[in-house]
Order: C-alpha cells, then structure tokens, then sequence
C-alpha cells in the first residue's frame, strides 16, 4: 500500500464512478460485425471510449483493428499484463433496475457489466494513473489489455497473439479474490437432430450463462396444458405461464434465474424445467421419444451424472449447463452445453460420454470444443506476492482458489486471475441485478495498484 496513491485514487472518487457509469452505458454485447468492429458497433464504442479515457491519462493507446486495445505505460525488459474485458453477455430478464442504465441505488451501481468485467477495467485504468500521477518508478512495462471478445469465442485473445507479444506474467481481474490459480478444463458441445416436428423450442442466450427464460409452443389444447403446469409449479422454484395460440396450441414459458455457467447450481435452469414439464404433456411420436431421452439425460442436475460425467479431483467437481435449445419444425438445429471439468479429465472422454447419451436421443454431434485446466504454482513470485497484497489490504491472509470459470489468465502461462469478487460479498455475475457497490469500486481501485506496485514498482 501507498499513502499517497491511496490519497489520489480517494480525490478521484467522483470520476471513477462517472467513468464506470459510462462504460456500462454502452450495451457492448457482441453483435453483426461491421467495418473495424468485428464484434458489433457497441463493443467497438465501448472499446474506443475506454482507450480515450486511458489516452487522457497519457498512456499510449492502441486499438488493434477492433477486436483488442491496450494502454501501456512505463518501460522494462518485462511486461506485467493486466488483463480485463468491454463485452458483456446479454441481459437476459428479470431486471429491477435498467440493465444499462447505471443507476446507483443505496450505495451500489447496477448494471450488466458492473462486476464483469467493466467495473475491474475501470478500476485498473485509475490504478495505474494513480500510480502514474505519484511518479513512483517501474522496472516492469505495464500494459492494461482490454478485450472484446472474452464472453464469446477469445477472438480478440487470438488477434492479440497473432500481432502482439504476450506478457512475462499477468494477471486478471475477472474472478475472486484473494486469488485463482487453478481453472478447470472448458468443454463446449452442441449437438442437432433433423426430423418432422410439430414443436417449437427456445431457450438461452450464450454457453456461459444459465438459461433463466424458455419458451415451448406445443401442438395442444390449453385445457390439456394447464393441469400439467399448475401442478409443475405447485411448491417449485420456477414459474409457468400458458397462452393459446390457436385452437389446438399454445405456448409455455418457464422462468427459473439466470447464472454464470461456472457455477451453474447457483442459478435455475429454466431450459431443463422445460424439458421436465413437457415430458410430463401428452405428445406424440418422436417428438415425445426425443423430449424423454432428453430429460433422463440431464433431469434437472448441475454435475452431469445421469449422462455419467460425474467427476470431481484436486481441481474441483465436474459441472455441467445445458445452455441453448433451438428446435422447430425440421427439428432440433441446436442444443449446446458448457462443461467446466476437473484439470485431470481429458477433453476425450467428455466427448465419449455425451455422443453416447445424445445418441439415446437420437442425436448427432454438430461441434466441439475444448480448452484445458489452467495452473500455476502456489510457491510462484506471482501467486505469493499477489496473495501478500490482498493480505495487506484485507487484513486476512487467504489460501489461492480454484474456479470453474475460464479467465484471460490461462492464455499466458505465468498468470492468475486477481479479485475483483470480495469473499462473503453477493456477486450476481451474469445474472439480473448485476451490481457493485461504490465502496467496493473504490477498494478494487485500490487494491489494483497495489497488485501493480507489487509487481512492477522498482
């Protein structure tokens, strides 16, 4: 800790907020990709309004073609990386408070992106100006990337790689604190089944968010439906609402809540209440074969163990979210699922278990892909330094975490990801009502630079 980039950071107080207020402000959820924006229009505003606010502090600036900026000041043999992201996923339903409006309400800003990973970003940029403004020297180069793309697919990750030298260490503020070291393994699958059906299903927006809201019209009379989804909802934690559309069909919607894929027991997945609800109506044919063999695949579970993906190590226990459904009247053209598992368990054997279960459902493979676990070791300068810091700051010493999530940290070797979620703090990620407080905006700033004297001050 400095006194003096504790003091600078306090006096900017108004304007750290107001800079996070705007960056919230801009729905910098990915979209069509233009001419110099590769993610859509407001993640590139997004990305040229930060990189503006970084240049008014004197930083040298760089948008690369749209899909990354950086912000790089001091110098060295060495470059400490500060990893963050603009993008945020979509907002999906439930809000109390305008998803972008970055309204501040007893103490707390609310707001998609406020946590993840605008609020961190912001904080970091004020950092490093506080620690530019006291002129304390740096033996390390610090450059704050900031991306367009981690919610999605890493395509900024990959840009940076393609054009740019990565790190000698790094770390990212998209987690917890006092800090990650270990991530586990990311499987993503998708899967399609092509025949006549007399359904339409849709649910879910992004892998890596729990499906809070799922539509189904069904070939059926509303008095047919109605006793079915009375008696579902009866004591559940999820809510049924039945509208006619036609004589002989109507529609369901189920809400459950939304919830970050990594920890997908914290949310209610209103896909798989769907699914349990329509196996439960009176249809036909493959379309009713289909819908069960679904249901006896997933049942309402986070861990995977009717599909025999149970498995935990070291790391932490599988968990698995059904995430996306498209199904119409050719069929099933999507069904997507986002696996975190343990670091020991090869990406083979996710994909062995799952063509087996898709293939009760009469299912085919559509896409794979899988990232392995991340790790850094606990003895590291990096890891016992930055745990030092967040001791200092807290007033607790805490042992490193392993998470589900997937951070920018495991695109470089020697990186961790560092705050900004407090311990015992609500941290409603990906989920309606996504907030931070102003007192815990403040500290991050805080405890941002001190990460950075820690690391690059001479």
């Amino acid at each position: 800790m400095n006194p003096a980039v504790d003091r600078w950071i306090d006096e900017h107080r108004g304007e750290i907020v107001a800079s996070l207020q705007k960056c919230v402000q801009v729905k910098s959820v990915e979209s069509e990709p233009e001419p110099g924006a590769p993610f859509g229009r407001e993640v590139k505003r997004c990305l040229a309004e930060t990189l503006a606010l970084a240049d008014s502090f004197g930083f040298t600036a760089r948008d690369m073609d749209g899909y990354i900026g950086y912000a790089d000041f001091g110098a060295g043999a060495e470059t400490l990386g500060v990893m963050c992201h603009l993008d945020v996923v979509p907002e999906g339903t439930g809000w109390s408070h305008p998803p972008y409006g970055a309204e501040i309400v007893d103490g707390k800003m609310f707001g998609r992106g406020t946590l993840d990973d605008k609020g961190p970003a912001i904080a970091v940029l004020y950092a490093l100006a506080a620690v530019k403004a006291c002129g304390i020297p740096l033996k390390r180069k610090i450059r704050v990337l900031l991306g367009c793309d981690e919610e999605s697919g890493w395509g900024c990750m990959a840009h940076y790689k393609t054009h740019e030298k990565m790190p000698e260490l790094a770390f990212s503020p998209d987690a917890e604190y006092p800090l990650v070291n270990s991530e586990k393994g990311i499987f993503r699958g998708s899967y399609k089944k092509e025949f006549t059906s007399g359904l339409k299903v849709d649910a879910g927006t992004r892998p890596n968010v729990v499906p809070g809201y799922a539509t189904a019209v069904v070939p059926l009379n509303i008095s047919r439906v109605l006793p079915v989804t009375d008696a579902y909802t009866c004591g559940s934690v999820f809510s049924c609402e039945v509208a006619e559309r036609g004589e002989d069909a109507c529609e369901i919607a189920v809400t459950g809540l939304s919830a970050h894929a990594s920890m997908p027991e914290q949310g209610k997945n209103a896909l798989l209440a769907l699914l349990d609800v329509l196996s439960k109506l009176p249809l036909e044919g493959e379309d009713a074969a289909t819908i069960c063999a679904l249901r006896e695949l997933f049942k309402l579970e986070t861990d995977g163990r009717s599909i025999g993906l149970e498995a935990a190590d070291d790391s932490g226990s599988l968990t698995l979210n059904v995430a996306i459904l498209r199904w119409d009247e050719k069929g099933i053209s999507e069904m997507t699922l986002d696996i975190r598992a343990p670091i020991s368990l090869a990406g083979e054997h996710i994909l062995e278990k799952l063509d087996i279960g898709f293939a009760r459902a009469g299912m085919a493979r559509d896409s794979y892909a899988y990232t392995p676990g991340h790790y850094v070791d606990p003895e590291s300068e990096l890891v016992k330094k930055l745990l030092q810091v967040y001791a200092d700051r807290a007033g607790e010493y805490l042992p490193p975490l392993k998470i589900g999530g997937g951070t920018y940290a495991r695109a470089i070797k020697n990186a961790v990801a560092f705050g900004c979620e407090r311990p015992g703090v609500e941290s409603p990620v990906h989920m309606p009502n996504e907030f931070i407080s102003i007192e815990d905006l403040m500290f991050n700033t805080k405890m941002m630079a001190d990460a950075i004297l820690a690391l690059a001050a001479e």
